[in-house]
Formats: structure tokens, C-alpha cells, sequence
């Protein structure tokens, strides 16, 4: 072996390199976290072939001023942290001084800059064999750019595993995207081969914040947006979370923050895609713009060499914070109906829309009053029997559906509201559809298995079977939960063998696992003992249960196994429960199932995340007719 001796320079740069600098996307993400941690309110990124050929990245933050330059491209050179307090609560993007020395050594790297009270700009330029800095003046407005040419045109063998133009540029685009989402009043621009690619003006109040994310992620995931501000125990969240109708098949359009770093972690992911169990559709993805604020000193971000990665000090409380808001945001979700106007075609509409007069509408689309009071008679019979008790939902036979098989609905608002309306005398179709029903009024059915149903925006379709599983589940669940977990002991305790980590996540939550319903012992250093599981779940597979709540504790300090495999056996019970396809419902029945599906949490999608009603709009219908032309 050769003797031990100190790398070159250069050499301890070009290693570092490998770990910062994996593609021309790297280089554009580290000089823009740059040129944000200067307090810059415009970048401004111009780049050639990818990337490959030429990155110039422009800003308009404090600058370096000319003593500083050469020292700029020294590795761990930075003006963000000092001591070690700073590293244990950073709060910039960059911090370890290794990004401008990484990409100068496999590049021809050019830094000019200027700060505000400088008279003269000053750049730097660093190429060859010694990388010697050589200072000269120039002219510069106040701010800093980076040109960076011939990327990895001194190291050939990285330069070789680069993929094609247009994917470098793919991956270039999506560094940019991320920060314009990260820094919403911060005006981007990006500009390839001569060609304007972006250009985002600042976006300082709510409804720009929602145009950029428009032109980002696309009208569609707005127009279908759940916004998310909510707070507790020191942190906070605010966004968008894309309701479960519009899933992806990847997960491509998930953006989550954490003060103002955009990160990809695993904790993270299992919480979001928790709240989404119950309503998406498998194998599809949910789509989010989210923001978490916290305590610097309680988040780590020196985990990851490209800071993609953070460890939270508290993650157990941050994995619950996150569960339920997004649980809680999902299952707020009523049908709400948009009625268009002229004026609101070309923007997204994220809210309810106030009801529109009915004398606003032509002769041709007021419903017949003869069909409004003859709902209404429907409804006083419907409700007037229901009124004296609250049915009681602790089975499928006594959650919506009688012994003879037809559809029975528990007393809702609507049906109070209706009630004084037939109290009142009131006839007139205006005012009796005051207080607007988003799903509208039934029709007819469609072969045995849809409701027709009209609201003011248009028509409504409505897969009764779906819509009802829904309903039944919801009231199995607050059934459930409401009577809590009863614990069923093991006539022959099982006895498991674990590993000695495992058998310490036992005794360590012990209580947990009690709240669950599942009674363990710790029998030997490798061994446990299940002595009580949930009595709902004694037939199913004990050992495969136990196995996967005490992984999920390890790995997220919290589990929701049991209460999954408990859903899981409820949404069968609910389908099994549900009125079945070809069951002929009356105009009342039809009705009662809308307004219990608007008064039912997650009613847009049945339990096993498929749709349960669509909605054609009357400008959607104009348009199948051709009418208007």
C-alpha cells in the first residue's frame, strides 16, 4: 500500500463534486438556493443543451463583495453559519460551502457580483489543472450571476452517464418549479437554448399564490384543490391537497415543504398517504402542495449531502400532525355545486358559489312547481316517521338498508328545512329551493344502478350502490369509534417469536397497543405473547397483524394497522350491506340517499375510492348539442 498523504485540492473538490453535482439539475439547485439565501426577490436562469453547455444563473440579492470573492469558491467557505448553534437551527437553504468549489472543479465557472453599496462590480474566474482564482472588474448591476460552461468537460467519464438534452432539461425544469412553488414572491424566469420556457411574476397575495400554482402544476389540479391552514403543538401547516378525484397514476405532482425546503421523506409520505386510505382508488397517487413551518432546532437538515432528506426531532407528533389535517381536510368535503357565470369561466372556482335567484334563470330551466311540490310531499312522508328516533348503526341490517331491502334514511337538517317549508304554505319554486341542494333533486333511475338528479349547475349522476357503501361505512366507523375497540382474550394465547428490537418496541408501547385492542407480553428477550386481539378481528390472521404494528411502530413510531384491517372489514360489511344494483328506489328514496350523501364525510368516493357522482354542467351539456354555435 502507499503511504498516507493529504489529497490535492482539486482532487477533494472533485470527489465532493460527485456527491453535490450529479447532473446540470444540481448545479441549477444549489445556485439558486444561493441566490434565495441572498434575499434575492428575482433569479433569472438562462441555460444551453441542457445545461451541459452553459448555466447562467442571475439574481438580484446582496452580492459578494470583492474581498470575499476568491474565498467564495473555497470549499466549506459560507457566510451562513459560524458556530454550531447555527448548524443545530439552520435556517437558510445552504449551509456547508461545499456547492460553488464543487461545480468549479468540473466546470469553467465565471462569478460576478456586486453589492449595494459597492461602486464597481468585481467578477471572479476559476478553469485548469490549479483552479487559481483570477480577479478583474466588470460591469454588474447589484446582485450576483454564475456562469458555469462545459459542465464535467475535465471528468469525461461523469459526462458520459448524462442522459439526452431533453431529459437533463426535465429534471433541470423540475429544480425550478420547486423552488418558484418553495418562494412564491419571488419572480423565476427560465429561459433554454434561447427560448423563455417560464417566466413567473411575484406572487404576494392568495390569488396569485393560486395562479402560480396554475401555471406550475396545471389548471386542473387547482380547479379540484382542498386548501389547508391549520395549526398545533408549534407547527404549522398550510396548502393544497388535491381531492381524491383527481389522483395520479404517479407520484409526480407532490410538492411538501418544510420551512421553505422542499424535501421527499418517508415519514412524511406514510402520513399523507394514511389520510388518503380510505378514499383513493388503488394504485393511484395523491396530489399536494404543502407547507410545514416549525422550530429550525427541532427539524435536522445536515442528513443528506443534496438536503433532500431531514429528521424530525419530534417525528411521532409531526406523523399524528400531519395524519390529522389531511384526515380531518378529506372528510370536510361535501358536494358543493359551482354554478358558471361568464365572468368565472376563465379563473378556477375553489369555493361554493352563492345560489342564484331563480328568476335569474330562463322560463325554459325553472323546474315546474307541480315536480317541487310533489318532492316535498315525498319528503314530509319520508321524514315525519323518522323524526321521533335516531336509527341505530351498529350493524350493516341497521345502516341504511331494512329487512324488506329498501333504502331508509336517518332525519337529516334538509329534512327540517323541508318540513317548515310545508309547514309555511310555501309553493313558490323559488323559495322553496332557497337553500340550495348541491346534488340536486332525483329525476328517475338509469337502469337499476344510477340516480338522475338536476341541480341549478346542470345534471347530476349518482352510482346509488357506491354512494349508499359509503354512507353505511362512515356510520359503521362512528359506530365503532363511539363504542370503542372490545377486546376479545385468546382462548390459546399465541406465543410469537421477535427480534430482541422488536420485543423493546413492545414494552416500550405497551399502552398504545392497549388503546388498540391488543393485549401483549413480553415472554423472553426474543418472545412475545398475544394474549387479547379486537373481537371484530378474531378470525383474522393474528401473527401476519401483530408482525405489522410492531414494523410500523419501529419505523414510525406510530401504527394504524389494526385500525386499518378494522376498516378493511367494515367496507366489506358496508358493500355487503349496501343497496344492491336493480333495486328500484322511489323519487323519495333517491332523495333521501343525496342528502345523506351530503351530510356524509368522504361521500365523493365509495370505500374502495372510486367516484360515487359526476356532475355535467349546463355549459357541458350546451356543449354535446352544439348549442350556441
Amino acid at each position: 500500500m502507499s503511504k498516507i498523504q493529504l489529497l490535492t485540492p482539486r482532487l477533494a473538490n472533485q470527489i465532493a463534486a460527485g456527491e453535490v453535482v450529479e447532473r446540470p439539475a444540481s448545479v441549477v439547485k444549489e445556485l439558486v438556493e444561493n441566490a434565495l439565501d441572498a434575499g434575492a426577490t428575482r433569479v433569472d436562469v438562462e441555460v444551453e443543451d441542457g445545461g451541459v453547455k452553459l448555466i447562467k444563473i442571475r439574481d438580484n440579492g446582496g452580492g459578494i463583495p470583492k474581498d470575499e470573492l476568491a474565498l467564495a469558491l473555497s470549499r466549506h467557505a459560507t457566510s451562513k453559519i459560524t458556530t454550531l448553534d447555527d448548524l443545530e437551527a439552520v435556517a437558510t437553504l445552504g449551509f456547508r460551502g461545499e456547492a460553488l468549489a464543487s461545480v468549479s472543479s468540473v466546470s469553467r465557472l465565471t462569478l460576478s457580483s456586486r453589492p449595494a453599496d459597492q461602486s464597481e462590480a468585481w467578477k471572479v474566474e476559476v478553469e485548469g489543472r490549479d483552479m487559481t482564482p483570477r480577479l478583474s472588474p466588470t460591469a454588474h448591476t447589484p446582485g450576483t450571476t454564475v456562469e458555469v460552461r462545459d459542465l464535467f468537460y475535465n471528468t469525461p467519464a461523469r459526462r458520459k452517464f448524462l442522459r439526452t438534452e431533453k431529459t437533463e432539461f426535465n429534471h433541470l425544469e423540475e429544480i425550478i418549479k420547486r423552488q418558484a412553488l418553495a418562494r412564491l414572491n419571488v419572480s423565476f424566469s427560465l429561459t433554454h437554448n434561447q427560448r423563455v420556457i417560464h417566466q413567473l411574476r411575484p406572487a404576494n397575495d392568495h390569488e396569485s399564490h393560486l395562479r402560480r400554482v396554475a401555471q406550475l402544476c396545471g389548471k386542473p389540479f387547482v380547479e379540484s384543490v382542498v386548501e389547508i391552514n391549520t395549526s398545533g403543538s408549534g407547527l404549522q401547516l398550510h396548502g393544497w391537497v388535491a381531492k381524491p378525484t383527481f389522483s395520479r397514476s404517479q407520484a409526480d405532482l407532490q410538492y411538501f415543504f418544510v420551512n421553505g425546503r422542499v424535501i421527499r421523506d418517508k415519514l412524511v409520505a406514510h402520513a399523507i398517504r394514511q389520510a388518503y386510505q380510505d378514499v383513493l382508488y388503488h394504485g393511484r397517487h395523491p396530489a399536494f402542495v404543502l407547507y410545514l413551518e416549525l422550530d429550525p432546532a427541532t427539524v435536522d437538515v445536515n442528513v443528506h449531502p443534496t438536503k433532500h432528506e431531514v429528521r424530525f426531532r419530534e417525528g411521532r407528533m409531526v406523523h399524528d400532525f400531519l395524519f390529522r389535517s389531511l384526515h380531518r381536510a378529506l372528510g370536510e368535503i361535501r358536494p358543493v355545486v359551482e354554478v358558471e357565470s361568464e365572468s368565472e369561466s376563465a379563473a378556477p372556482v375553489l369555493a361554493a358559489q352563492s345560489w342564484p335567484s331563480q328568476n335569474s334563470l330562463p322560463l325554459s330551466e325553472r323546474p315546474a312547481q307541480s315536480a317541487i311540490r310533489e318532492q316535498l310531499v315525498g319528503y314530509e312522508a319520508l321524514y315525519s316517521g323518522a323524526a321521533q328516533s335516531q336509527p341505530e348503526i351498529a350493524t350493516a341490517a341497521q345502516s341504511g338498508v331494512s329487512g324488506q331491502g329498501e333504502y331508509t334514511a336517518s332525519p337529516l337538517a334538509v329534512g327540517g328545512a323541508v318540513s317548515s317549508l310545508m309547514g309555511s304554505g310555501v309553493t313558490n319554486s323559488e323559495e322553496s329551493e332557497a337553500g340550495g341542494a348541491p346534488l340536486g333533486y332525483a329525476i328517475a333511475q338509469l337502469h337499476g344502478i344510477y340516480i338522475l338528479s338536476q341541480n341549478r349547475a346542470g345534471m347530476i349522476l349518482v352510482d346509488m350502490h357506491a354512494a349508499h357503501e359509503r354512507i353505511v361505512y362512515e356510520r359503521m366507523k362512528k359506530s365503532m369509534e363511539e363504542g370503542g375497540v372490545t377486546q376479545q382474550p385468546l382462548l390459546v394465547p399465541l406465543s410469537l417469536a421477535m427480534s430482541r428490537k422488536e420485543t423493546g418496541a413492545v414494552e416500550e408501547h405497551g399502552g398504545t397497543l392497549q388503546s388498540l385492542g391488543l393485549e401483549l407480553s413480553v415472554a423472553g428477550a426474543e418472545s412475545i405473547i398475544v394474549r387479547q386481539v379486537p373481537a371484530i378481528l378474531k378470525s383474522a390472521n393474528i401473527e401476519n397483524l401483530v408482525r405489522d404494528v410492531v414494523t410500523d411502530i419501529l419505523e414510525h413510531g406510530t401504527t394504524r394497522k389494526v385500525e386499518e384491517t378494522i376498516n378493511t372489514l367494515l367496507g366489506t360489511m358496508a358493500c355487503h350491506g349496501s343497496v344492491r344494483a336493480n333495486r328500484q328506489l322511489s323519487i323519495a328514496e333517491m332523495n333521501a340517499l343525496l342528502r345523506d350523501m351530503e351530510a356524509t364525510e368522504r361521500s365523493g368516493q365509495c370505500n374502495h375510492g372510486r367516484p360515487t357522482w359526476v356532475q355535467l354542467t349546463m355549459s357541458e351539456l350546451d356543449k354535446l348539442f352544439l348549442r350556441g354555435r
